[in-house]
C-alpha cells in the first residue's frame, strides 16, 4: 500500500508536468498547526531540508503555525537533521501529569513546563536560527482584541465565544476579536511570502528577544495553555496559537508573485515559486474555528502553486488506533506515558515510508501520482 499521496494546484501541476519537481523550483515551505499529527511528519522533515532542498541555493521562506512553527524553526538549526529527532523525542516524552481530582493539568502548569522545554531546545542557537544564508523563518500568531487583549477566566471564553460566532457568518469579521501576527526574520523591507488582505494581519520583526515568546505564543492552545503577554517589539496583549487565525495555513501564496509568471524553469534555472505542503491530510481548513464549517475546507486559488504531500487515509488505518497521533491521545492514555509513547513512536516510525516514496517520486515525477487538491 502508497502510504504518500501528491496534491497540488492548477499551476503547480502544470510546472510539474513540464519540468518535474526539483528542489530549486520551491520558493516557500508550509507547516501547519495540528499539534501530535506533525509527528507523521518527521522523516519527511528529514529528508527535504536534510538532503532535499540542500541541493538547491535560492532563499525559501519558511511558514508554520503551532508545531508547524516549532518544525519550521527546527529545519533552521545548523544540524536540522538532528533537531527534527530532538523533536520528535521531547514531544512524545512530554508528560503533563494530571493531580488527583483533577481531569486534565492546568493551563499554567503546562505553559511553564513547555516553556522551559522549548528554551532548552534552542538554548545558544537562536541567533543561528534567525541568521540562515537561506531560510526566512515566519512564526504565524493569534492576538487578542479587545475583550480578547488579556487573558481573563470570564472574558475569555466570552470573548471566543463571539469569535466563533463571528467567524461563522464571514471568516474576515472574525478580525474584531483576533489578529494574525506573523513573526518574520530576515530584512524588514521584505513583504510576507503571501497576501494579508483575506485577514486582519500584523507583521512583527523576529529577534533574539522575542522569538522563544513568539514561538511558545504560535504552540499556546487556548484554555490548555496560558497565552503569552508582554512579547517584545509587539503590539501590546494576549497571544496564543497561530492555528486559532491560520490553522492550516490556508494562505494567499501566489499573491506574493502575482506579477510574476509561474513557469517551468530550464533545467537547474531559477525557481518556480512553488509552495511545498507536507501536511497530515488533504483538506487545507483556514482556521481551527472553521473545522466544523464543511464549505470552507474546500480549494480555492490561493493554493493554486501549492505541492502538497499528505498521508494515504487508508495507509493511516494500519497505524496505531487506526490514526495519527492527537491531542486525545493525551487523555486517551492519561497518565499511562509508556502505552502513548509506544503508539506514538511505532506511529513515527512507519511514517518513514512517506519519505522514502517521496524521494523515489523526486528522482523520477510522475504527473499520474498528482491528485487535484
Amino acid at each position: 500500500m502508497r502510504a504518500l499521496q501528491i496534491f497540488a494546484g492548477p499551476r503547480a501541476r502544470e510546472s510539474i508536468a513540464q519540468s518535474g519537481l526539483a528542489p530549486q523550483h520551491v520558493r516557500t515551505m508550509a507547516a501547519a498547526a495540528g499539534g501530535p499529527k506533525g509527528l507523521i511528519l518527521g522523516a519527511l522533515d528529514r529528508f527535504i531540508f536534510g538532503e532535499w532542498l540542500n541541493q538547491s541555493e535560492q532563499t525559501v521562506d519558511l511558514v508554520g503555525a503551532s508545531i508547524g512553527a516549532w518544525r519550521m524553526a527546527t529545519a533552521c538549526l545548523p544540524d536540522s537533521i538532528q533537531g527534527f529527532k530532538r523533536l520528535e523525542h521531547d514531544y512524545v516524552h512530554q508528560h503533563y501529569e494530571t493531580l488527583p481530582g483533577q481531569k486534565r493539568p492546568t493551563a499554567q502548569s503546562v505553559s511553564e513546563s513547555f516553556g522551559r522545554n522549548l528554551r532548552a531546545f534552542y538554548d545558544g542557537q537562536v541567533a543561528e536560527v534567525l541568521s540562515h544564508p537561506r531560510y526566512r523563518l515566519n512564526i504565524v500568531t493569534t492576538r487578542g482584541r479587545h475583550v480578547l487583549a488579556t487573558e481573563h477566566r470570564l472574558r475569555t471564553p466570552l470573548g471566543y465565544f463571539g469569535a466563533f460566532v463571528t467567524n461563522a457568518m464571514h471568516r474576515k469579521a472574525m478580525g474584531a476579536w483576533l489578529e494574525r501576527v506573523v513573526f518574520s526574520s530576515g530584512p524588514p523591507q521584505l513583504p510576507l511570502p503571501f497576501g494579508t488582505s483575506d485577514y486582519r494581519t500584523r507583521r512583527v520583526a523576529l529577534s533574539t528577544a522575542n522569538f522563544s515568546m513568539a514561538l511558545q505564543a504560535s504552540c499556546s492552545i487556548p484554555f490548555v495553555l496560558q497565552a503569552v503577554h508582554g512579547i517584545p517589539g509587539a503590539p501590546p496583549g494576549a497571544y496564543w496559537d497561530g492555528g486559532i487565525t491560520d490553522y492550516h495555513l490556508h494562505l494567499n501564496y501566489p499573491f506574493a508573485t502575482q506579477n510574476e509568471e509561474v513557469v517551468p524553469p530550464a533545467k537547474g534555472g531559477r525557481a518556480a515559486d512553488l509552495v511545498l505542503y507536507p501536511h497530515f491530510q488533504k483538506a487545507v481548513v483556514p482556521g481551527w474555528l472553521d473545522k466544523g464549517l464543511r464549505w470552507r475546507h474546500r480549494s480555492t486559488h490561493f493554493l493554486d502553486t501549492m505541492v502538497l504531500l499528505a498521508p494515504n487515509p487508508e495507509w493511516v488505518k494500519t497505524l496505531p488506533n487506526s490514526k495519527l497521533p492527537d491531542r486525545a491521545d493525551f487523555t486517551h492514555y492519561s497518565n499511562d506515558l509508556a502505552g502513548r509513547m509506544k503508539a506514538w513512536t511505532t506511529a513515527i516510525s512507519a511514517s518513514a515510508q512517506l519519505a522514502d516514496e517521496f524521494a523515489a517520486w523526486t528522482a523520477q515525477p510522475d504527473v499520474r501520482w498528482i491528485h487535484p487538491i
